[in-house]
């Protein structure tokens, strides 16, 4: 069994593609919510994100984990691969 990942981004963002480059490397499965020019999306998206309305917004197992400088974070710290784990 595999981690539930879901991510929002915008097509264009450069922290959304270097926060998907991650979980890519990782050979990670997420589900992708692109929500460019969306207002109803992202105001859902800030619902679960506690107000954050920056993309991207990462989830792991419906626990919010932030944005890209955060996943790089964890990633340092090596508690990523834990979060991943299930």
């Amino acid at each position: 069994m595999s981690a539930n990942v879901e991510i929002y981004t915008w097509s264009s963002c450069p922290f959304c593609i270097r926060a998907k480059a991650l979980l890519d490397k990782k050979q990670v499965n997420y589900q992708e919510y692109t929500i460019d020019g969306n207002d109803i999306e992202r105001e859902k998206m800030a619902n679960r994100a506690n107000g954050r309305r920056s993309l991207p917004q990462i989830f792991i197992n419906n626990q919010h984990i932030g944005g890209c400088d955060d996943l790089y974070q964890l990633e340092t710290k090596e508690k990523l691969d834990k979060l991943l784990a299930v």
